[in-house]
């Protein structure tokens, strides 16, 4: 089955925005995990608007499942932040300075260089590498020379066009984790799935390994509360 991958960014900006230490974000991943998720994701940004860099050092130290730390990897901070942590897996995401959220992944071609040059870097650290790719074979077939172990499908598109026709919507992802098996990379995928859209899109992707969900995940626990709403994304998944 796949994974699923908690993202705490929102926990994270909750907290701040009082002041203190309420929700925990510590005993959230806890709490994530022995909920029965099987990751936890973070994405620190430079201006530390949810996830702070000395969070990533005390979640370093608790979490028992996969850590995964998403981010911009042009931002030396951030390069170090990952090589000093050693977590299981490092997702690069192409944002520009200021981004409220990620929006793209890598075009693999034009910046092919730079990113077996970066890649190399966390793997010889011994971490798994991910990078964010859109749904376009060309990008699918490139990323597969930068030395990536994974894919992670951009998967904003999907969840947008999902209500007015599933199959069209899904048609590209499909095509590109087919590439990916092709060349030998494995497939993780996340933005904007939810409990609407997540099940079709587990169902109809061959090879998906992971999926990172954050936003619509912690929306939904404001309802359905945390430890059902992660027993519910779970049976999305189940196959």
């Amino acid at each position: 089955m796949t994974r699923l991958s908690v993202n705490i960014n929102k926990i994270a900006t909750l907290r701040n925005s009082r002041g203190g230490n309420n929700p925990d974000l510590i005993q959230v991943a806890k709490d994530c995990e022995r909920f029965g998720a099987q990751g936890i994701t973070v994405h620190p940004r430079p201006d530390e608007r949810h996830i702070r860099y000395d969070d990533v050092y005390k979640l370093k130290e608790i979490v028992t499942t996969e850590f995964n730390i998403e981010g911009n990897c042009r931002e030396q901070k951030f390069v170090d932040l990952v090589l000093a942590n050693k977590p299981h897996q490092v997702t690069l995401v192409p944002d520009a300075e200021g981004q409220l959220t990620s929006n793209h992944g890598w075009d693999t071609v034009e910046n092919q260089a730079y990113l077996k040059d970066i890649i190399g870097v966390f793997k010889n650290a011994g971490i798994r590498v991910s990078i964010f790719v859109d749904p376009v074979p060309r990008m699918v077939e490139a990323a597969a020379t930068t030395g990536t172990d994974r894919i992670e499908l951009y998967t904003e598109g999907y969840a947008t066009h999902y209500a007015q026709g599933r199959e069209l919507a899904v048609a590209p992802y499909i095509a590109a984790a087919q590439v990916a098996q092709e060349v030998g990379l494995g497939i993780n995928a996340g933005h904007d799935l939810d409990l609407s859209n997540l099940q079709y899109f587990a169902e109809s992707i061959p090879g998906l390994l992971e999926v990172s969900i954050g936003h619509a995940l912690i929306s939904d626990a404001l309802y359905y509360g945390l430890e059902n709403t992660i027993q519910m994304y779970l049976k999305q998944l189940a196959k």
